[in-house]
């Protein structure tokens, strides 16, 4: 069985093809998004149990530096990632909650976006214990957080997509079809199957190894299948995660843009930076990460990298693009709902009711405020540009 470690938080694979010394067996460098160690492989031909470590080959490539780098950098920007993000997003699930009925298609998108995006967040903590003092919560712990970041963050990504499809269809001026109903359900289901199914790798493979005297998550692939394993879940992530979001994306917004300048409308150039602000965050977001990621998934093919310095810049270059990826959750609801024209009336209520019962409270006079004051004649395309 070879050992190396995930994408999600524990980033590995084979780097220094100068580190091989037979046919049999594969001495390698290896790196990892949160451990940058290097990892052991077992003889398929000697004792399972018996694994072993090749600390004693560190002096090919000692990454100190870069596991330090980690074990500062990462901690401190999941807090600010998750503090932020759970504070907007848990405000559009309360809204969609209390205040607003699920009545269009890009409602129904925007909520299941916010779900996940919380239900991503909510890994974090545990990556950034795991960063500091390693995996201390046992294998179940570690299998269950790291298939929900791979199924959130690949829901996520998917959901965007399907709102901007939605976009598209508006400019058609068939509101009728913009309803949610049977078939947006069915679309939803089939998001989080995709990503469910992308996630099951993550609860096969998972395990927690002593390494470096502390315990680490990642997933241990057998050794006759670990270069196709690697490669193909890298690739499938890489195509459901960027590229298949960001080319619906770039289509429908492309034509959604178009559509708007030709319309008489006067005021234009507001939905169309807000398509803009969407179309350019996912690009920054994401792009990075994934070429580096689209690299690595090439190096473990082909072995391109050979140099300790370069896969120490590997190493930081996907702590740090990750990291970028993962703000985009934080984004989402000023993207997608806090420009929102009847989004911002509902915060505004949201407040408003707040500060009564705040005074009803302070004069001693409680009062129960109702906070479903949605406008039956308001229209909820204002969530869409």
């Amino acid at each position: 069985m070879c050992e190396t470690n995930s994408d999600h938080f524990t980033e590995a694979h084979l780097s220094c093809s100068t580190c091989y010394q037979s046919a049999d067996k594969r001495f390698a460098m290896g790196w990892n998004m949160s451990n940058s160690t290097d990892y052991w492989i077992e003889d398929e031909e000697d004792d399972l149990n018996s694994v072993i470590d090749y600390n004693m080959y560190e002096h090919l490539c000692e990454k100190d530096d870069v596991r330090k780098f980690r074990k500062l950098f990462l901690p401190v920007f999941y807090a600010l990632t998750f503090t932020v993000g759970v504070a907007g997003n848990s405000l559009v699930v309360a809204i969609y909650a209390y205040c607003k009925k699920l009545k269009t298609k890009t409602d129904m998108y925007i909520m299941h976006l916010a779900i996940a995006d919380l239900l991503l967040l909510f890994t974090l903590p545990f990556w950034a214990a795991n960063a500091v003092q390693g995996w201390e919560i046992g294998i179940s712990m570690c299998k269950l957080t790291s298939s929900l970041y791979t199924m959130n963050f690949s829901s996520s990504m998917l959901f965007l997509a399907c709102i901007s499809v939605d976009r598209y269809r508006a400019t058609s001026g068939s509101q009728g079809h913009r309803r949610a109903g049977k078939r947006c359900s069915i679309t939803c289901f089939c998001v989080w199957l995709a990503a469910i199914l992308l996630s099951i790798p993550e609860l096969i493979f998972n395990q927690v190894k002593k390494h470096n005297n502390r315990n680490e998550c990642f997933p241990v692939f057998p050794t006759n299948m670990e270069t196709l394993l690697k490669a193909t879940i890298q690739i499938l992530e890489i195509i459901l995660e960027f590229l298949l979001p960001f080319l619906v994306m770039l289509t429908c917004y492309s034509i959604t843009a178009r559509a708007i300048f030709r319309s008489a409308n006067a005021k234009k150039s507001r939905p169309f930076m807000v398509l803009l602000a969407v179309v350019a965050t996912f690009i920054i977001t994401q792009l990075p990460y994934n070429i580096v990621k689209f690299w690595r998934a090439i190096d473990i093919i082909y072995l391109l990298i050979t140099d300790c310095d370069a896969s120490k810049t590997i190493d930081i270059a996907l702590q740090v693009t990750k990291s970028i990826a993962l703000f985009h959750a934080c984004l989402n609801p000023l993207l997608y709902a806090f420009l929102g024209a009847s989004f911002k009336m509902h915060i505004m209520k949201i407040a408003k009711n707040y500060g009564y019962w705040r005074r009803q409270q302070q004069n001693g006079v409680p009062e129960e405020i109702s906070m479903n004051s949605e406008d039956r004649t308001e229209q909820t395309i204002s969530f869409t540009i």
